[in-house]
């Protein structure tokens, strides 16, 4: 393989920008933590975050194939690989396919329970590319797809033998759903913002996005979702017995949210973009209120 190819490959899978999974990780490892009381090992700690990569690296392959005929219409995204003809679509599912292929061998060494959900983490990817055609806020199923983490991390870190949804049931509690629920509105925050970017280009070419579904209320929707993702993140992270330090996690992330707000109030591209791709350190500060709540008792 030629070095102009495999970077081509590289830029496919977003290797130069880290923000996209660590948007996957940061939730994911919170539920990991507090799903095993604690550090959850070596092992899960490598499967989670290296299955993380793996799969929003594949994730980009099959929304690059999907979106290629609007992609050719957007600035932003007019020189994408797969749309500027640099990577074919057959290489680009291929290379989608190797991805989670590695993935799903890390979820291998984990148990029954946590093999079957990831069936249902990858019909959600390969369902949110296409999910932008019929619906008024596709970021939903997105959330959805970026906190299907949340329940893998319970049940492999509870375990199971069993191949039934009983088992599933068992290894996962309602508080690993809730968390899920109350992720979602995250993703609905963050990607509501990367969505005002191109808000113009958007409704050329008929794309359906929350940003253009909450119109002019789009701001005070972003940081609506925000409230509801940590006043549900806190009241569920008390609820499972965490403490002052992970109060003071989510009190640095509500500061974050504040500095958003200046970020996208003017609707700026620049700004709304910026929003979305600090969102990681959000997420960071809320992980790390978590593990050193837990690491600290």
């Amino acid at each position: 393989m030629s070095t102009s190819r495999f970077a081509s490959y590289l830029n496919l899978i977003r290797w130069d920008r880290p923000a996209g999974w660590l948007l996957l990780l940061w939730p994911t490892l919170c539920a990991l933590w507090i799903a095993a009381d604690g550090f959850p090992g070596w092992h899960l700690l490598i499967v989670f975050t290296l299955g993380t990569v793996l799969m929003r690296s594949a994730g980009c392959c099959v929304n690059d194939v999907a979106d290629r005929d609007f992609d050719k219409h957007v600035k932003r995204t007019a020189n994408r690989p797969v749309t500027s003809g640099e990577v074919s679509v057959k290489e680009a599912v291929i290379l989608g396919a190797g991805l989670a292929l590695l993935a799903f061998g890390l979820v291998l060494t984990t148990n029954a329970p946590t093999i079957l959900l990831s069936f249902a983490a990858l019909a959600v990817t390969l369902l949110y590319p296409y999910a932008k055609r019929v619906l008024n806020m596709p970021q939903a199923v997105l959330g959805v797809a970026f906190s299907f983490g949340i329940p893998m991390a319970f049940s492999a870190a509870l375990g199971g033998t069993e191949w039934s949804l009983g088992a599933i049931k068992a290894a996962v509690p309602l508080s690993a759903w809730a968390l899920l629920v109350a992720n979602l509105f995250w993703v609905l925050a963050y990607d509501t913002e990367y969505a005002m970017v191109d808000r113009d280009d958007d409704i050329r070419i008929g794309i359906k996005t929350s940003a253009l579904t909450l119109g002019r209320f789009d701001v005070a929707g972003v940081m609506a979702f925000y409230a509801i993702y940590l006043g549900l993140w806190t009241a569920l992270g008390l609820r499972l017995g965490l403490g002052r330090v992970f109060l003071l996690g989510i009190a640095v992330a509500a500061a974050q949210v504040v500095w958003h707000y200046r970020l996208i109030k003017d609707r700026s591209r620049e700004g709304c973009f910026k929003a979305f791709r600090e969102n990681h350190w959000l997420g960071l500060a809320v992980f790390a209120g978590t593990a050193l709540d837990l690491g600290l008792r």
